[in-house]
């Protein structure tokens, strides 16, 4: 029972938290944007981001689990090395759905439409790897949902900010899932896998240094639109050298140096978050 209970929680990376977090993030941005937070929506949108994020590792795993097998990183992922059965995932994935449904409740119903198209994306990212190069994108659009929905939930509208944040958040999206295809390239060109960090090529660390650029620019942006304080654009400050640092990790473009910059992306988040919350005080 033990070992079933870890693999459930393998399943749904409980015990790597890097993609709740990336996930998060831009939420608590727009949350922090519009202004300060209700405890309410606060834990609302973090238990969403939680869910929505273990749902769709689920799918992900399911969706790969005739892949996962030849890849060094994710043979032993709980489907792919026989743990769990698909029937399982399948079970954990309704029970996670249903239970964001009932969160979902608690919202305003332009939330609703706007989680439909967030859980469609969540279902098609998986398979895109199949079929285009553009994986990322859509890891991208579905990492992002979270912000009109925050803006759904406070001002009932969709301001020029939330569209900015949007892009700036699909830019960095793009930027380190890219690192972390490099992780995997040799191994998915292997088995037909497409990403953009195939895509790219030789061209992949300029690429990324250019996404990069185009997050901070369109951050800048919504500072100068908001009047935001001088203590964001400190933030901004430490969020242009961790993009340094990150291009140094991946210039060998080696697997341990290349997932690690992948890693280092939490702080970017992190960064960008106290600069608004320090915008507060």
């Amino acid at each position: 029972m033990k070992n079933f209970a870890l693999a459930y929680c393998k399943l749904m990376r409980l015990d790597k938290p890097i993609g709740t977090l990336l996930l998060l993030w831009p939420t608590l941005w727009a949350l922090w944007l519009v202004g300060e937070p209700t405890l309410k929506l606060f834990i609302v949108f973090t238990l969403g981001v939680f869910l929505m994020r273990s749902a769709g590792c689920v799918v992900n795993d399911f969706a790969d689990r005739k892949f996962d097998g030849s890849v060094l990183r994710t043979r032993n992922r709980p489907l792919a090395s026989g743990q769990l059965t698909s029937k399982n995932a399948l079970f954990i994935f309704l029970v996670l759905i249903v239970i964001s449904v009932l969160l979902l409740f608690t919202l305003p119903p332009l939330t609703w439409l706007i989680a439909c198209f967030a859980f469609l994306t969540t279902l098609v990212y998986p398979f895109m790897k199949r079929f285009t190069h553009f994986p990322q994108l859509i890891l991208g659009i579905a990492f992002s949902w979270g912000i009109p929905m925050v803006y759904a939930a406070t001002l009932g509208s969709f301001p020029l900010t939330c569209w900015l944040l949007c892009i700036a958040n699909i830019c960095w999206t793009i930027a380190y899932d890219t690192m972390y295809a490099m992780v995997d390239r040799d191994d998915d060109l292997k088995i037909g896998i497409k990403s953009t960090a195939i895509l790219f090529g030789e061209n992949d660390k300029l690429c990324i240094a250019i996404l990069q650029t185009m997050t901070v620019l369109l951050l800048i942006m919504i500072a100068v639109i908001n009047q935001l304080a001088v203590s964001f654009y400190f933030a901004l400050f430490a969020v242009v050298l961790l993009f340094i640092y990150q291009q140094t990790l991946i210039a060998n473009r080696n697997r341990e140096c290349c997932f690690k910059a992948f890693l280092n992306n939490n702080y970017i988040g992190l960064s960008i978050f106290i600069g608004l919350l320090v915008n507060h005080f």
